[in-house]
Order: C-alpha cells, then structure tokens, then sequence
C-alpha cells in the first residue's frame, strides 16, 4: 500500500524491503480526514514512524515555514531518542525537515534560537510545554502549528504531569486552531477513556481510536537459582552469579529495579564479581546528565552488555541490541512489567523475552501473579482523572505573569 505514499517516500521503505504496516497508514488516512488519532499499540509496533508519518508526508515539498509538529514524551531521555531516530529516515531521504530537541539540559542560546526561528519539527517535555507557553510570543511561535504527537500517553495521564499537559494543550489549541493530535499508548485497560482525554481541546472534532492487531506474545518466566531465596531484603544478592552468567550469554541485557537504592546495590554487587570486565552500566535520575547520555550513547551503538536502570529506560527508547530485560523485585503491576518487556526485542514479529528475580520469598507470589497476568493480557493501568486544582493555579498565575503588568 506504499503507492499512496510520496514518491520519495515511498522509495525509502522499498529500497529497504519494507512496507508500512496498516495502522501506520491508518494514522496517516485519519490525519488526511482531519481527524485526530489515538493509536494503541504494543511495543516495537512502530508507533512512532506512525505517530510521524503524516508530518513527513505534509513536510516532503519544503514549502512549509515554521513549526508544524510537536512532539510531547514523558522523558528527556526518549525525547533525545525519537529526535536521532526521526532525523535518520530524514537524512536518507534527503527531506527539507529540521528536528530539534527542548528539554531541561538544551543551552539558554539554543532555547532563544526556536522560540524566534523554530524547528519544523520540536521534540519537548510537558515541563517545557509550559514554559513555552507562557512565553509573551507563544502565539508567534505556536501559530503555525498543525500536529502535537503525544508519545506514551498512558504514562503521563494518571499524573499531575498529564494536567500540566491537557492545560498546555488547550492553550495550544487557541493559539493553534487547526492543530490536531496523535495520540501513541501502549495497550491499556479502558481506551476510550483516554480517547475523550485527547479530543478535550476540539470535542467538535472526531477522534480516532485505531488500535494494531497482532504481534508475538512476550515470554516471560522467573529465574530459577541454585541459591534458597532469603526471608527479607532487596538486593537479590543470592542471584547475583545466576545473573553475570545471563548477561555472558545475551547480546545485551536491561536489569530493572524499582528504586534507585537498589540499582547502586545491584550494579555494585554485579561489578565486584565481573572478572571479564564485562562493560555493565548504570542509568538513574540521580546521574548527571553527561553520565546519562553516555550511557544512552554506548546502547545505541550496541557497546554495552547490560544496564542496571529503574524507570528511566520505562519507556520507548529503541535499543535494537537489547535480547532479554530482567526485573529484578516484584514488577508492582502487570502493566509496568509489560512496558518493561517491551523494552526486548523491539521488533514486531519477535517475542520479547524477560525473567523475574524476586528478591525475597514474599515476592515469590507477586512475580507469580506477574507472570499469569503477562500472559492473559491483564492489564492494571489506572484511568485518568479529574485535574488538580494545585496544577491549574500554577498555570492560571504562569500565564499571569507571562507579560508585564501594573500591580
């Protein structure tokens, strides 16, 4: 069904023996109806070149000035991610697209640089959102907006994160009237709830919920030791050995943990018994942004064997080298252990594959109603709900005191 593509981009998907898959072209028919889409999908699906793909296909000709499309993800990290794996396609194909990212670590110089002559295409955070929102010229940078792509919805919705965001997005939709939204989440309990979250800015305007159907089911198993569990703790230390060996025969493997207290331990714990000098890494929000980003850096270039990382590598970050993901601990949900699987094997067709490591015999059970709710696709993802009225207040008064006044 490439024929209903541009040429030129219709070309890079032959020339690499690809075809776009039906939901990313259902995203683009949607978008091309003047509809907007939420699109639920599992991990490796493709979501983001779907989420894209229609600002690819408006942008190819040149001839659009200003900034057209928005995207808006939960971490910094994954901002990075999707801005390097868009610009990639946008090189190869040699299309007139400029992609930037705006997050808490872009300098003060670059920030000035998009707000007075912005990317097509701007990678941000809902905290950036507001910031530029409040800006006394919003309206001249935001004016000519035609997508916000919101990657991951279902991460940010049940948080003060996610009023942070429907408030940035109705105050988009008046300096941009015809903007509209694609929506990316990942498999979810009750979707139509977050499909009415989404059309909030535009409720007169049609919304669609296009879901991909298929994909092999994740495998997911608990590691089994020669060492008897204890009573009490977290550190898994009797595991430790087991788990040295599973990163020696992985290509690379994603170690999580639910604290970052436990990612110190576990990291140091696998280090001290590394005799091969095995490169293992370790990614938490307490590390300095350059320690982040050159550990990011050498997992995109598959010079890693294994990361120990807690919910900072969540969520759709495409590191094709990863083959298993381990959780270490009780998961604490079947929807967060089904994100975290995600995280192997990012591709369709191949099943993701994980192991449970309960760190003490009471979480034998909790990775044990883990591993069976995995398998019956039961998800736990909470719904959204009414927004805070702390969060709007912090808005109302942003927006206050985004130009001079007479007190």
């Amino acid at each position: 069904m490439s024929h209903d593509l541009p040429p030129i981009i219709a070309n890079w998907f032959a020339e690499r023996g690809w075809a776009p898959r039906q939901h990313q072209l259902d995203v683009l028919e949607s978008w091309q109806r003047g509809a907007s889409q939420l699109l639920i999908a599992p991990t490796g699906a493709g979501k983001t070149l779907a989420g894209f793909l229609p600002t690819l296909v408006d942008l190819v000709d040149g001839d659009f000035e200003g900034l057209h499309t928005l995207y808006i993800s939960p971490l910094k990290a994954l901002a990075v991610d999707v801005q390097r794996n868009l610009s990639t396609p946008i090189d190869e194909m040699g299309l007139p697209i400029r992609v930037e990212a705006r997050t808490g670590d872009t300098s003060a110089a670059k920030r000035q640089r998009q707000r007075s002559r912005p990317p097509h295409v701007l990678m941000t955070t809902p905290e950036q959102l507001a910031l530029l929102i409040s800006h006394p010229k919003a309206e001249l940078m935001f004016g000519t907006l035609k997508r916000v792509v919101l990657d991951e919805l279902h991460a940010l919705v049940t948080s003060k994160r996610g009023d942070l965001l429907a408030l940035g997005l109705a105050r988009l939709a008046k300096h941009a009237p015809e903007m509209r939204v694609t929506a990316l989440s990942a498999t979810i309990a009750r979707p139509e709830m977050l499909r009415d979250w989404i059309a909030q800015p535009h409720k007169e305007r049609p919304t669609d919920l296009l879901h991909m159907v298929g994909g092999a089911p994740p495998e997911l198993g608990i590691l089994e030791t020669e060492e008897r569990l204890p009573w009490a703790g977290h550190s898994a230390r009797y595991a430790h050995h087991e788990l040295m060996d599973i990163i020696r025969e992985h290509k690379t493997t994603l170690l999580f943990v639910n604290t970052r207290s436990q990612a110190e331990m576990l990291f140091q714990g696998l280090w001290d018994i590394n005799e091969e000098m095995m490169p293992i890494a370790l990614h938490h929000g307490s590390l300095s942004v350059d320690q982040r980003r050159k550990v990011e850096a050498a997992m995109a270039d598959g010079r890693l064997k294994a990361v120990v990382c807690t919910s900072t590598l969540d969520l759709g970050i495409d590191w094709g080298d990863v083959d298993l993901v381990v959780q270490v601990g009780a998961p604490k949900g079947s929807s967060r252990m089904l994100q975290r699987i995600g995280r192997a094997n990012h591709r369709l067709d191949d099943p993701s594959k994980a192991l449970l490591v309960p760190s003490n015999r009471f979480e034998v059970l909790e990775c044990e109603a883990a591993v069976e709710a995995v398998a019956e696709g039961q998800q736990d993802s909470e719904d959204p709900q009414p927004g805070g009225y702390d969060v709007l207040a912090q808005h109302v008064l942003g927006m206050a005191c985004s130009e001079a006044f007479i007190a």
